[in-house]
Protein backbone atom coordinates (compact mmCIF):
# COMPACT_ATOMS: atom_id res chain seq x y z
CA UNK A 1 0.00 0.00 0.00
CA UNK A 2 1.61 3.38 -0.50
CA UNK A 3 2.64 5.62 2.17
CA UNK A 4 -0.15 7.73 1.67
CA UNK A 5 -2.83 5.26 1.76
CA UNK A 6 -1.32 3.82 4.54
CA UNK A 7 -1.31 7.23 6.95
CA UNK A 8 -4.97 7.36 6.04
CA UNK A 9 -5.77 3.99 7.04
CA UNK A 10 -3.89 4.45 10.23
CA UNK A 11 -5.56 7.62 11.40
CA UNK A 12 -8.96 6.05 10.86
CA UNK A 13 -8.09 3.58 13.52
CA UNK A 14 -10.29 3.43 16.50
CA UNK A 15 -7.89 5.73 19.67
CA UNK A 16 -8.60 2.94 21.95
CA UNK A 17 -7.48 -0.09 19.83
CA UNK A 18 -4.45 -1.95 21.44
CA UNK A 19 -1.34 -1.80 19.16
CA UNK A 20 -1.47 -5.50 18.80
CA UNK A 21 -5.11 -5.94 18.24
CA UNK A 22 -6.74 -7.82 15.21
CA UNK A 23 -10.23 -5.68 15.02
CA UNK A 24 -11.07 -6.77 11.94
CA UNK A 25 -11.09 -8.65 8.40
CA UNK A 26 -7.79 -8.45 7.52
CA UNK A 27 -6.17 -7.13 10.48
CA UNK A 28 -5.93 -3.44 11.39
CA UNK A 29 -4.93 -1.41 8.07
CA UNK A 30 -7.35 -4.47 6.02
CA UNK A 31 -4.31 -5.50 4.16
CA UNK A 32 -3.67 -8.62 6.20
CA UNK A 33 -0.39 -7.63 7.61
CA UNK A 34 1.03 -8.11 11.21
CA UNK A 35 1.54 -4.58 13.05
CA UNK A 36 5.26 -3.51 13.08
CA UNK A 37 6.82 -3.47 16.20
CA UNK A 38 4.58 -7.07 17.35
CA UNK A 39 5.91 -9.98 18.06
CA UNK A 40 6.10 -12.56 15.16
CA UNK A 41 7.97 -16.25 14.75
CA UNK A 42 11.12 -16.57 12.94
CA UNK A 43 10.68 -19.70 12.06
CA UNK A 44 7.24 -22.59 12.44
CA UNK A 45 8.19 -26.07 13.31
CA UNK A 46 4.77 -26.89 15.82
CA UNK A 47 1.35 -24.98 16.97
CA UNK A 48 0.27 -24.87 21.18
CA UNK A 49 -3.32 -24.94 21.72
CA UNK A 50 -3.94 -22.45 24.27
CA UNK A 51 -7.23 -23.30 24.11
CA UNK A 52 -10.08 -24.81 21.95
CA UNK A 53 -14.06 -24.14 22.33
CA UNK A 54 -16.50 -26.01 20.09
CA UNK A 55 -17.92 -23.42 17.66
CA UNK A 56 -21.32 -24.05 15.29
CA UNK A 57 -21.55 -23.79 11.42
CA UNK A 58 -19.85 -20.57 10.21
CA UNK A 59 -17.56 -19.11 7.21
CA UNK A 60 -17.12 -16.21 9.36
CA UNK A 61 -13.65 -15.66 10.46
CA UNK A 62 -12.58 -14.13 14.28
CA UNK A 63 -11.46 -11.23 15.17
CA UNK A 64 -9.30 -9.72 18.58
CA UNK A 65 -9.83 -6.75 20.34
CA UNK A 66 -9.70 -5.26 23.69
CA UNK A 67 -8.94 -9.14 25.38
CA UNK A 68 -11.70 -10.22 23.90
CA UNK A 69 -12.38 -12.62 20.91
CA UNK A 70 -15.48 -12.00 18.88
CA UNK A 71 -17.17 -14.43 16.25
CA UNK A 72 -20.16 -15.67 14.75
CA UNK A 73 -21.78 -19.34 14.14
CA UNK A 74 -24.94 -21.02 13.76
CA UNK A 75 -26.58 -22.12 17.35
CA UNK A 76 -30.10 -23.65 16.42
CA UNK A 77 -31.53 -21.80 14.03
CA UNK A 78 -29.65 -18.62 13.99
CA UNK A 79 -27.10 -16.71 13.59
CA UNK A 80 -24.68 -15.63 16.92
CA UNK A 81 -22.76 -13.67 17.84
CA UNK A 82 -19.90 -14.95 20.71
CA UNK A 83 -17.66 -12.64 22.86
CA UNK A 84 -14.71 -14.69 24.69
CA UNK A 85 -11.88 -14.25 26.69
CA UNK A 86 -8.74 -14.41 24.55
CA UNK A 87 -6.64 -15.27 27.45
CA UNK A 88 -8.36 -19.03 27.68
CA UNK A 89 -11.51 -18.69 25.76
CA UNK A 90 -14.14 -18.64 28.55
CA UNK A 91 -17.46 -17.29 26.78
CA UNK A 92 -18.54 -13.58 28.10
CA UNK A 93 -21.74 -13.35 25.87
CA UNK A 94 -23.76 -15.03 23.03
CA UNK A 95 -26.77 -12.73 21.41
CA UNK A 96 -28.62 -13.78 18.67
CA UNK A 97 -28.10 -11.83 15.49
CA UNK A 98 -30.60 -13.12 12.81
CA UNK A 99 -32.54 -16.24 11.21
CA UNK A 100 -30.19 -18.54 9.28
CA UNK A 101 -29.70 -18.38 5.67
CA UNK A 102 -28.76 -21.67 3.34
CA UNK A 103 -27.73 -22.33 0.22
CA UNK A 104 -26.53 -24.78 -2.14
CA UNK A 105 -22.91 -24.63 -1.49
CA UNK A 106 -22.36 -24.66 1.94
CA UNK A 107 -24.03 -25.18 5.36
CA UNK A 108 -26.07 -22.80 6.64
CA UNK A 109 -24.17 -19.97 9.21
CA UNK A 110 -22.66 -16.89 9.07
CA UNK A 111 -20.16 -14.99 6.64
CA UNK A 112 -19.11 -12.00 7.38
CA UNK A 113 -16.53 -11.61 9.97
CA UNK A 114 -17.03 -8.47 12.39
CA UNK A 115 -15.73 -5.28 13.04
CA UNK A 116 -14.46 -3.99 16.03
CA UNK A 117 -14.04 -0.41 17.15
CA UNK A 118 -13.31 -0.04 20.50
CA UNK A 119 -16.37 -0.81 22.56
CA UNK A 120 -18.45 -1.48 19.73
CA UNK A 121 -18.78 -4.60 17.94
CA UNK A 122 -20.82 -4.07 14.32
CA UNK A 123 -22.01 -7.61 12.75
CA UNK A 124 -23.46 -8.07 9.52
CA UNK A 125 -25.94 -11.29 9.09
CA UNK A 126 -26.28 -13.29 5.53
CA UNK A 127 -29.85 -11.70 5.04
CA UNK A 128 -28.69 -7.98 5.83
CA UNK A 129 -29.21 -7.41 9.14
CA UNK A 130 -26.77 -5.19 10.62
CA UNK A 131 -25.88 -4.22 14.02
CA UNK A 132 -24.03 -2.21 16.48
CA UNK A 133 -23.33 -4.32 19.60
CA UNK A 134 -21.79 -3.37 23.05
CA UNK A 135 -19.01 -5.12 23.48
CA UNK A 136 -18.71 -5.48 27.01
CA UNK A 137 -22.30 -7.52 26.91
CA UNK A 138 -24.16 -7.72 23.68
CA UNK A 139 -26.59 -5.33 24.00
CA UNK A 140 -28.48 -3.63 20.53
CA UNK A 141 -26.59 -0.14 20.55
CA UNK A 142 -28.67 0.90 16.92
CA UNK A 143 -29.17 -1.76 13.96
CA UNK A 144 -30.51 -1.01 10.55
CA UNK A 145 -32.03 -3.85 7.84
CA UNK A 146 -30.71 -3.61 4.60
CA UNK A 147 -33.90 -5.02 2.52
CA UNK A 148 -36.34 -3.72 5.04
CA UNK A 149 -35.11 -0.29 5.42
CA UNK A 150 -32.92 0.17 2.14
CA UNK A 151 -34.71 -1.54 0.02
CA UNK A 152 -32.09 -4.50 -0.89
CA UNK A 153 -33.65 -7.37 -2.80
CA UNK A 154 -32.68 -10.84 -0.85
CA UNK A 155 -34.07 -13.55 -2.35
CA UNK A 156 -31.62 -16.25 -2.04
CA UNK A 157 -31.22 -18.59 -4.75
CA UNK A 158 -34.25 -17.99 -6.34
CA UNK A 159 -33.76 -16.91 -10.19
CA UNK A 160 -29.91 -17.76 -9.63
CA UNK A 161 -29.31 -14.25 -8.41
CA UNK A 162 -26.10 -12.61 -8.33
CA UNK A 163 -23.91 -11.25 -5.30
CA UNK A 164 -25.34 -10.88 -1.97
CA UNK A 165 -28.77 -11.93 -3.15
CA UNK A 166 -27.15 -15.96 -3.14
CA UNK A 167 -24.97 -16.42 -0.82
CA UNK A 168 -25.53 -13.69 1.53
CA UNK A 169 -23.91 -10.49 2.53
CA UNK A 170 -20.34 -11.45 3.07
CA UNK A 171 -17.97 -7.94 2.56
CA UNK A 172 -16.87 -6.92 6.39
CA UNK A 173 -18.70 -3.50 7.50
CA UNK A 174 -15.42 -1.06 7.70
CA UNK A 175 -15.28 1.84 10.01
CA UNK A 176 -13.19 4.87 8.80
CA UNK A 177 -12.67 7.73 11.11
CA UNK A 178 -16.27 8.79 12.66
CA UNK A 179 -17.94 6.31 10.02
CA UNK A 180 -18.97 2.78 9.19
CA UNK A 181 -19.17 1.58 5.09
CA UNK A 182 -21.03 -1.33 4.43
CA UNK A 183 -22.00 -2.23 1.11
CA UNK A 184 -25.86 -2.79 1.57
CA UNK A 185 -26.97 -3.27 -2.11
CA UNK A 186 -30.43 -1.31 -1.80
CA UNK A 187 -32.12 0.89 -4.40
CA UNK A 188 -30.04 3.82 -4.49
CA UNK A 189 -28.19 2.86 -1.82
CA UNK A 190 -25.20 0.52 -3.42
CA UNK A 191 -22.46 1.64 -0.46
CA UNK A 192 -24.02 3.21 2.61
CA UNK A 193 -21.37 5.56 5.25
CA UNK A 194 -23.41 5.62 8.74
CA UNK A 195 -22.48 7.67 11.66
CA UNK A 196 -20.61 4.49 13.26
CA UNK A 197 -22.08 6.50 17.13
CA UNK A 198 -25.46 6.53 16.30
CA UNK A 199 -26.44 4.64 12.52
CA UNK A 200 -27.58 8.02 10.85
CA UNK A 201 -27.05 7.97 7.19
CA UNK A 202 -23.82 10.11 6.02
CA UNK A 203 -24.62 9.15 2.52
CA UNK A 204 -25.66 6.75 0.07
CA UNK A 205 -23.83 5.56 -3.16
CA UNK A 206 -25.95 4.34 -6.65
CA UNK A 207 -27.95 0.95 -6.31
CA UNK A 208 -25.31 -1.59 -7.04
CA UNK A 209 -25.74 -5.03 -5.63
CA UNK A 210 -22.85 -6.03 -3.59
CA UNK A 211 -20.46 -9.25 -4.40
CA UNK A 212 -18.46 -10.67 -1.74
CA UNK A 213 -15.76 -9.02 -1.58
CA UNK A 214 -14.95 -6.10 1.33
CA UNK A 215 -14.78 -2.78 0.45
CA UNK A 216 -11.50 -0.83 1.40
CA UNK A 217 -10.93 3.43 1.66
CA UNK A 218 -7.55 4.66 -0.18
CA UNK A 219 -6.37 7.92 -1.66
CA UNK A 220 -6.15 7.47 -5.91
CA UNK A 221 -4.65 10.33 -7.60
CA UNK A 222 -5.08 12.52 -4.25
CA UNK A 223 -8.68 11.62 -3.76
CA UNK A 224 -9.93 9.57 -0.26
CA UNK A 225 -12.50 6.95 -1.67
CA UNK A 226 -14.02 3.99 -0.66
CA UNK A 227 -13.33 0.86 -3.41
CA UNK A 228 -15.44 -1.77 -4.01
CA UNK A 229 -15.42 -4.96 -5.99
CA UNK A 230 -19.35 -5.45 -6.42
CA UNK A 231 -21.37 -7.99 -8.46
CA UNK A 232 -21.23 -5.86 -11.47
CA UNK A 233 -17.87 -4.42 -11.54
CA UNK A 234 -14.93 -2.93 -9.47
CA UNK A 235 -15.85 1.27 -8.45
CA UNK A 236 -14.36 4.28 -6.63
CA UNK A 237 -16.87 6.87 -4.61
CA UNK A 238 -15.88 9.85 -3.46
CA UNK A 239 -15.27 8.97 1.00
CA UNK A 240 -16.73 12.50 1.48
CA UNK A 241 -19.67 12.51 -0.51
CA UNK A 242 -20.04 9.05 -1.98
CA UNK A 243 -20.27 9.84 -6.02
CA UNK A 244 -19.23 7.55 -8.14
CA UNK A 245 -15.93 8.65 -9.40
CA UNK A 246 -15.22 5.34 -11.80
CA UNK A 247 -16.43 2.20 -12.95
CA UNK A 248 -14.79 -1.07 -14.45
CA UNK A 249 -17.88 -3.24 -15.45
CA UNK A 250 -16.74 -6.86 -14.77
CA UNK A 251 -19.65 -9.87 -14.89
CA UNK A 252 -19.22 -13.07 -13.70
CA UNK A 253 -21.50 -15.76 -13.13
CA UNK A 254 -23.54 -15.40 -9.44
CA UNK A 255 -21.27 -12.24 -8.97
CA UNK A 256 -18.53 -13.90 -7.59
CA UNK A 257 -16.11 -11.17 -6.63
CA UNK A 258 -14.59 -12.26 -3.66
CA UNK A 259 -10.97 -10.86 -3.41
CA UNK A 260 -10.42 -7.46 -1.24
CA UNK A 261 -9.28 -4.69 -3.65
CA UNK A 262 -5.49 -3.89 -2.91
CA UNK A 263 -4.37 -0.32 -3.99
CA UNK A 264 -0.79 0.40 -5.25
CA UNK A 265 -0.47 3.58 -5.77
CA UNK A 266 -3.07 4.96 -8.29
CA UNK A 267 -3.42 1.14 -9.29
CA UNK A 268 -5.90 -1.31 -7.99
CA UNK A 269 -6.17 -4.41 -8.26
CA UNK A 270 -8.84 -7.37 -7.73
CA UNK A 271 -9.43 -10.79 -9.40
CA UNK A 272 -12.07 -13.40 -9.45
CA UNK A 273 -12.38 -17.16 -11.47
CA UNK A 274 -13.69 -15.94 -14.43
CA UNK A 275 -12.46 -12.54 -15.14
CA UNK A 276 -8.61 -13.44 -14.16
CA UNK A 277 -6.66 -11.16 -12.72
CA UNK A 278 -7.03 -7.20 -13.14
CA UNK A 279 -5.24 -4.15 -13.15
CA UNK A 280 -7.23 -0.99 -13.01
CA UNK A 281 -5.51 2.51 -13.74
CA UNK A 282 -6.96 5.08 -12.18
CA UNK A 283 -5.95 8.52 -12.89
CA UNK A 284 -8.18 12.27 -12.57
CA UNK A 285 -7.82 15.19 -15.03
CA UNK A 286 -9.40 18.00 -13.66
CA UNK A 287 -12.77 16.44 -12.90
CA UNK A 288 -12.67 13.99 -15.19
CA UNK A 289 -12.26 10.24 -13.64
CA UNK A 290 -11.01 7.45 -16.01
CA UNK A 291 -10.33 4.00 -15.00
CA UNK A 292 -8.53 1.33 -17.34
CA UNK A 293 -7.38 -1.73 -17.57
CA UNK A 294 -3.93 -1.80 -17.23
CA UNK A 295 -3.51 -5.96 -17.60
CA UNK A 296 -5.72 -8.55 -17.47
CA UNK A 297 -3.68 -11.93 -16.86
CA UNK A 298 -5.87 -15.15 -16.75
CA UNK A 299 -3.30 -17.44 -15.53
CA UNK A 300 -3.35 -15.57 -12.24
CA UNK A 301 -7.45 -16.16 -11.60
CA UNK A 302 -7.16 -15.50 -7.83
CA UNK A 303 -10.70 -17.50 -7.16
CA UNK A 304 -11.67 -16.23 -3.51
CA UNK A 305 -8.59 -16.10 -1.67
CA UNK A 306 -7.83 -12.40 -0.41
CA UNK A 307 -3.98 -11.81 -1.54
CA UNK A 308 -1.27 -10.09 0.13
CA UNK A 309 0.49 -7.20 -1.26
CA UNK A 310 4.45 -6.48 0.38
CA UNK A 311 6.40 -4.08 -1.56
CA UNK A 312 6.11 -4.15 -4.69
CA UNK A 313 4.79 -8.06 -5.54
CA UNK A 314 1.68 -9.61 -3.74
CA UNK A 315 1.05 -13.77 -2.69
CA UNK A 316 -2.24 -15.30 -3.45
CA UNK A 317 -3.76 -18.68 -4.58
CA UNK A 318 -3.98 -19.49 -8.57
CA UNK A 319 -6.45 -21.30 -10.41
CA UNK A 320 -4.15 -24.64 -10.48
CA UNK A 321 -4.16 -24.78 -6.60
CA UNK A 322 -0.78 -23.28 -6.97
CA UNK A 323 0.69 -20.06 -4.27
CA UNK A 324 1.76 -17.65 -6.96
CA UNK A 325 3.77 -14.22 -6.41
CA UNK A 326 2.60 -11.68 -8.85
CA UNK A 327 4.23 -8.57 -9.93
CA UNK A 328 1.68 -6.02 -9.02
CA UNK A 329 2.47 -3.01 -11.46
CA UNK A 330 2.41 -5.36 -14.63
CA UNK A 331 0.71 -8.73 -13.73
CA UNK A 332 3.72 -11.21 -14.27
CA UNK A 333 3.75 -14.11 -11.93
CA UNK A 334 7.48 -14.08 -10.68
CA UNK A 335 7.17 -17.41 -9.47
CA UNK A 336 4.59 -20.00 -8.78
CA UNK A 337 4.44 -23.44 -6.49
CA UNK A 338 2.52 -26.19 -7.90
CA UNK A 339 0.84 -28.41 -5.24
CA UNK A 340 1.18 -26.25 -2.62
CA UNK A 341 -2.25 -27.80 -0.86
CA UNK A 342 -0.90 -31.03 1.03
CA UNK A 343 -2.56 -33.38 3.17
CA UNK A 344 -6.18 -33.57 2.17
CA UNK A 345 -7.94 -32.34 -1.07
CA UNK A 346 -7.64 -28.53 -0.91
CA UNK A 347 -10.25 -26.89 -2.75
CA UNK A 348 -7.51 -23.76 -3.41
CA UNK A 349 -8.92 -21.23 -0.44
CA UNK A 350 -6.15 -20.12 1.74
CA UNK A 351 -6.13 -17.37 4.67
CA UNK A 352 -2.95 -15.75 3.95
CA UNK A 353 -1.59 -12.98 6.40
CA UNK A 354 2.35 -10.84 6.54
CA UNK A 355 3.96 -11.43 9.89
CA UNK A 356 7.56 -9.82 9.54
CA UNK A 357 9.74 -11.07 6.53
CA UNK A 358 7.38 -14.24 6.41
CA UNK A 359 3.75 -15.29 5.20
CA UNK A 360 1.81 -17.22 7.69
CA UNK A 361 -0.34 -18.78 4.61
CA UNK A 362 -3.47 -21.21 6.21
CA UNK A 363 -4.75 -23.87 3.71
CA UNK A 364 -8.56 -25.03 3.65
CA UNK A 365 -7.33 -28.31 4.78
CA UNK A 366 -6.12 -26.75 7.77
CA UNK A 367 -2.39 -27.12 7.70
CA UNK A 368 -0.23 -23.39 8.61
CA UNK A 369 2.77 -22.73 6.40
CA UNK A 370 5.08 -20.07 6.78
CA UNK A 371 6.33 -19.20 3.44
CA UNK A 372 9.53 -16.44 2.77
CA UNK A 373 7.78 -13.05 1.46
CA UNK A 374 10.60 -13.20 -1.55
CA UNK A 375 9.35 -12.52 -5.21
CA UNK A 376 13.24 -14.14 -6.17
CA UNK A 377 11.65 -17.43 -5.20
CA UNK A 378 9.73 -20.00 -3.07
CA UNK A 379 11.00 -20.78 0.06
CA UNK A 380 8.95 -22.38 2.73
CA UNK A 381 10.10 -21.92 6.19
CA UNK A 382 7.59 -23.98 8.36
CA UNK A 383 4.46 -26.37 7.92
CA UNK A 384 1.85 -27.25 10.89
CA UNK A 385 -1.16 -28.77 11.13
CA UNK A 386 -3.67 -25.88 12.95
CA UNK A 387 -7.02 -26.98 12.16
CA UNK A 388 -9.72 -28.96 10.07
CA UNK A 389 -11.45 -28.12 6.75
CA UNK A 390 -12.10 -24.15 6.85
CA UNK A 391 -12.17 -20.96 4.83
CA UNK A 392 -10.78 -18.93 7.81
CA UNK A 393 -8.67 -15.84 7.59
CA UNK A 394 -6.54 -15.85 10.75
CA UNK A 395 -6.29 -13.18 13.20
CA UNK A 396 -2.89 -12.40 14.99
CA UNK A 397 -3.09 -10.95 18.41
CA UNK A 398 -0.82 -11.07 21.45
CA UNK A 399 1.34 -13.20 19.63
CA UNK A 400 -1.06 -15.54 18.84
CA UNK A 401 -3.25 -17.20 16.28
CA UNK A 402 -7.21 -16.57 16.31
CA UNK A 403 -8.87 -18.94 14.25
CA UNK A 404 -11.65 -21.65 13.10
CA UNK A 405 -12.72 -24.63 11.22
CA UNK A 406 -16.39 -26.36 11.26
CA UNK A 407 -16.23 -27.19 14.57
CA UNK A 408 -14.17 -24.90 17.03
CA UNK A 409 -12.47 -22.00 17.62
CA UNK A 410 -8.92 -21.73 18.37
CA UNK A 411 -6.34 -20.23 19.97
CA UNK A 412 -2.46 -21.06 19.19
CA UNK A 413 0.77 -20.07 19.67
CA UNK A 414 3.46 -20.72 16.90
CA UNK A 415 6.61 -22.56 18.56
CA UNK A 416 9.91 -21.22 17.95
Amino acid sequence: MPARALLLTLIALPLTARADDWPQWRGPTRTAHVPAGVAVPEKLTSLKTVWQIPAGNGLASPVVSGGKVFYLDAQGTKETVHAVNNADGKNLWSVPLDDLHKDSQSPAGPRCTPTVDGDRVYAQSCRGELQCLSAADGKVIWRTNYVKDLGATFIGEKGQAPGASRHGYTPAPLVDGEHLIVEAGGKDAGVVCFDKTTGKIVWKSPGMMPGYAAPIVGTIAGTPQVICFMSDGLIGVDRATGKQLWLVPMKTGFGRHVTTPIVHGDLVIVASHQVGLVGVNVTKAGDEWKADKAYTVKEAAINFSSPVLVNDHFYGVGPQKNLICVEATTGKIAWSKDAFFTGGAGSAHAGIILAGKNLLVLTDNGQLVMVAADPAAYREVGRAQACGTNWCQPAYADARLYLRDAKAVYCLEPAQ
